[in-house]
């Protein structure tokens, strides 16, 4: 088995640093390899939406789900495309939050057979205390990393995302 399939299935590494250590450039940390480096960057990043939906009483789908309505009110299908679901997940998912007072639906105006997925006030004030607390996490995250090498990251994350097609 190639290092990097056998290494990728170990636990991340951790992401504790002392506050205001920057990693420079030519520290000569040994690379973990592509596939290493991008699955456990991911099991770390995963780590963070976990403990932050957790303190916000949501799962990682919930906070999900509540990223992708802060600026938009798709219909039920797209929403499931857009976060993976299968239709009854999908189902599921909306019914829970709707329950809680999160999210509401309406008919589109445009269909009446399509139904539109929107966050109530609370659900807006929930999204936006999510995504604070993921930015802060993130910027926690990447800290030792200096302004260039921040920059660097989110230009090579956005080429990928941007590149990116369903496995």
């Amino acid at each position: 088995m190639p290092d990097d399939a056998a290494a990728a299935t170990a636990a991340p590494a951790s992401a504790d640093r002392a506050p205001g250590h920057r990693v420079p450039e030519d520290a000569g940390t040994a690379s973990l390899g592509i596939v290493d480096s991008l699955v456990q960057l991911s099991f770390l990043v995963q780590g963070v939406l976990a403990k932050a939906a957790a303190e916000h009483g949501l799962s990682v789908v919930q906070l999900r789900l509540f990223g992708v309505l802060r600026d938009r009110q798709p219909g039920m299908q797209a929403l499931a495309q857009h976060l993976g679901l299968d239709k009854s997940s999908m189902t599921g998912l909306v019914d829970r939050a709707e329950r809680r007072g999160l999210v509401r639906r309406t008919t589109s105006p445009h269909d009446g057979r399509a139904v539109l997925v929107s966050l109530t006030e609370e659900g807006q004030r929930l999204a936006r205390a999510g995504a604070a607390d993921v930015g802060r996490r993130i910027e926690e995250l990447t800290a030792a990393l200096d302004g260039g090498q921040r920059d660097e990251l989110a230009r090579l994350a956005s080429a990928l995302l941007a590149g990116a097609t369903e496995l």
